[in-house]
């Protein structure tokens, strides 16, 4: 597991800041943009796990970029160039202290949610009577804040974003109409995938302009679940449970082996057949959720390249 990426401790000229984030690193230059390098940790309830999953950063940058790339009509958002396989350059923002998550279906946190009796997420009411992946009558926001290192998000409700101060109404207005413009969108490229998207979350911040873009990640398997559109409905007759392309396939296998993230509870040994074993399921959450084949960049010196790529485009900048 070498040529993988944990940590980085990259100096750039101008380079103002650095911050580590679970998954991404981010370098602040000169004010004006930011450096976000894509590792190849996994997190899973908030937690990172020991050890890095091979490409899982390349995967995970160059789905969003593509998916930055055939949303950007809708609506704006940060990116600059994407320099490296695992490096994406963009405008500095301000983030908002919000996670903007939408729901089309009953799945995962709604689920376990709506299995302990409640009724209403977020402030948003569920219907009685669902089960466990069955499809909402209109997609739901459910958002969450932004925890800070080592802490859970956790669910806020638009009124409480509102009357808190967290975000301006003006603001978190746009927000909303920014998400399920994305989201629709989003639905309509998974289905030519033969795909459904579940739900998601969107992260968005303000540029020293003051326009509100989209920033981090959209779409990918990390941030976003996915269904095989064939067979959902036959599975869900049956109380099956759903084939789906997502991050949760670790989350499970982390529960089966008596870990959720809680307070005493270890993280269970990964080994090196099951890191790959992950490692492929990424690349073919690539290949089903871009319909690209997926190119495995050149890891035997991952940090030198990053380095270079990155000076390269600094450069040409100067």
């Amino acid at each position: 597991m070498s040529n993988t990426i944990n940590n980085t401790a990259f100096n750039f000229p101008n380079q103002k800041s650095f911050y580590r984030g679970k998954v991404r690193e981010v370098y602040k230059i000169n004010d004006e943009i930011l450096v976000m390098i894509a590792s190849d940790r996994l997190s899973a309830f908030d937690v990172v796990m020991p050890k890095q999953i091979p490409f899982k950063g390349q995967i995970l940058n160059q789905i969003a970029a593509k998916m930055m790339e055939a949303t950007k009509d809708i609506v704006p958002n940060w990116i600059v160039a994407i320099p490296d396989p695992n490096v994406a350059v963009g405008h500095l923002c301000t983030p908002f202290k919000v996670e903007m998550v939408i729901r089309g279906y009953l799945s995962g946190h709604a689920a376990r949610e709506y299995k302990l009796g409640k009724r209403v997420l977020c402030g948003v009411a569920m219907p009685e009577g669902m089960k466990e992946n069955d499809k909402f009558p209109e997609p739901m926001i459910t958002p969450s804040t932004k925890a800070d290192g080592g802490h859970h998000d956790e669910d806020i409700s638009r009124e409480d974003i509102i009357s808190k101060g967290i975000v301006l109404r003006e603001d978190y207005e746009i927000l909303e109409k920014y998400t399920r413009a994305l989201f629709q969108r989003g639905t309509e490229i998974a289905a030519k995938r033969g795909l459904i998207l579940v739900d998601t979350k969107y992260e968005f911040g303000k540029t020293k302009t003051g326009e509100i873009v989209l920033i981090d990640e959209i779409h990918t398997p990390d941030s976003s679940r996915y269904f095989y559109a064939d067979g959902y409905e036959e599975r869900q007759n049956k109380g099956e449970d759903q084939k789906q392309l997502s991050k949760e396939f670790v989350r499970q296998w982390l529960i089966a082996n008596g870990f959720q993230g809680l307070k005493g509870q270890q993280i269970p040994e990964m080994t090196d057949e099951k890191i790959n074993e992950i490692s492929d399921r990424y690349i073919e959450l690539y290949e089903n959720i871009t319909g690209e084949t997926f190119v495995k960049s050149d890891v035997s010196n991952i940090m030198d390249r990053i380095e270079k790529n990155v000076l390269a485009f600094l450069n040409s900048r100067s």
